[in-house]
């Protein structure tokens, strides 16, 4: 590990291998927050009938606040954590972040009272790369490779943010479409912009960094098991739908850090240095977000169904989760499954026919089932990833173990 502790960060040396800092967990506790915060506000709007609206511009928050966390990890990857310049300017972005995750519920409609809630959003959202970019180009003013590709990076920081702010001005589908052309605007111009001149020195902290936040977002799709039926006396449905549902996010999870995880670690370790960066922009930066994306809307979906199983006045034990809300629970999973077969080809050009497979049965079952009460649909979504992760173990005993012996004598 690097041993500067000057003021002013400074770029890590190739292979300079470093661990995940306490500082980067605090710095997700943040965006634990938000998630929830998404899961709410997407629960909120199936409840008051813009379903079908309110998944889509929640998942745009999704993808906005995948881009204001990932530029951090990139720059943690590239400079030392410990100097106290970088310590200060993350707290500073963490505090932006947080005030972001607050106006969530108002992202699109401003409450009454109070603050412009989208403006704010959409400030606090320029703070958090203004911040960003700001220190990165500290951190590479002896580097000028990496400064012409920070240069080339620039217009998407500000043209986003911009396109934001309009957009907290506009209403109905102007703004959601907005929403989509500043989203556009980041991505897009990021991809164009080239990977050639960014770095990434330590590989083994840029995987473990992407793994720990799908642990986060798996957390949050725990939280939403039991924040449904929080004040509800306990019942026999409501233990066996939070078994399944923490048996799925358990299933979601062994998914990832089972094999996937390692066979990513290996390939960008292996990676040489000049296209480094690219492998993890491309099967990290992009190929992890749709992942994230899915365990949120998964949890939206374990949210709806343990609301049904408490049996209240406004559902019965019998009911099943229809439209939006069964789209999140199949099409959550499904959409997990598919990123993750996307990763695998990415990092090792190798297709998983199993997780197509049991991402191609749920697609078929999605409208036969829609009339099962929705305990039974939630067995039969965690079945399937079950039974999919038990035939992957069984048919690919020996390459699973090749990879986890040769993971556990690197």
């Amino acid at each position: 590990m690097t041993t500067t502790r000057s003021a002013r960060p400074v770029e890590r040396d190739d292979l300079d291998e470093a661990g995940v800092s306490p500082l980067e967990l605090f710095f997700d506790l943040v965006f634990v927050f938000a998630l929830t915060q998404v899961t709410a506000y997407m629960a909120h709007e199936i409840d008051a009938g813009h379903g079908l609206e309110g998944l889509v511009r929640g998942v745009l928050v999704m993808m906005l606040l995948w881009w204001a966390w990932v530029g951090w990890s990139w720059l943690c990857n590239v400079t030392d954590v410990e100097a106290p310049a970088l310590k200060m300017t993350m707290l500073a972005g963490m505090s932006a972040l947080f005030v972001l995750a607050l106006c969530i519920p108002e992202a699109f409609e401003d409450g009454d009272g109070g603050l412009d809630g989208p403006l704010v959003l959409a400030l606090a959202y320029l703070a958090v790369r203004a911040l960003h970019f700001l220190m990165f180009w500290l951190v590479a003013q002896e580097d000028p490779t990496l400064r012409g590709q920070l240069t080339r990076f620039a217009p998407t920081v500000a043209g986003s943010s911009v396109v934001l702010i309009f957009a907290s001005q506009a209403e109905g589908d102007t703004q959601t479409a907005l929403w989509a052309f500043a989203l556009v605007a980041d991505y897009v111009g990021t991809w164009l912009g080239g990977a050639s001149g960014w770095r990434l020195p330590s590989p083994g902290h840029f995987s473990e960094r992407h793994g720990l936040i799908i642990i986060v977002a798996l957390g949050e799709s725990i939280v939403a098991i039991g924040v449904g039926v929080a004040d509800l006396p306990v019942t026999w449905p409501i233990l066996v739908a939070g078994a399944l549902g923490l048996l799925l996010a358990s299933a979601m999870w062994w998914a990832y850090f089972d094999v996937s995880a390692l066979i990513g670690e290996r390939a960008l370790a292996a990676e040489p240095t000049e296209t480094r960066a690219r492998l993890a922009r491309t099967a990290y930066t992009f190929a992890h977000m749709p992942m994230v994306v899915a365990i949120v809307i998964t949890a939206l979906g374990l949210k709806k169904v343990m609301e049904y199983v408490a049996d209240t006045d406004d559902h019965d034990l019998s009911d099943p989760i229809k439209g939006v809300a069964l789209g999140a629970l199949v099409g959550g999973v499904v959409v997990y499954l598919l990123a993750h077969v996307v990763f695998k080809w990415l990092v090792a050009r190798e297709l998983n026919p199993v997780r197509l497979g049991a991402a191609a049965l749920l697609l078929a079952v999605w409208a036969p089932f829609s009339g099962v009460p929705a305990l039974g649909q939630l067995a039969v979504v965690t079945g399937v990833v079950v039974a999919a992760l038990v035939v992957e173990t069984v048919v690919f005993a020996e390459h699973r173990r090749e990879i986890r012996t040769q993971h556990a004598h690197h």
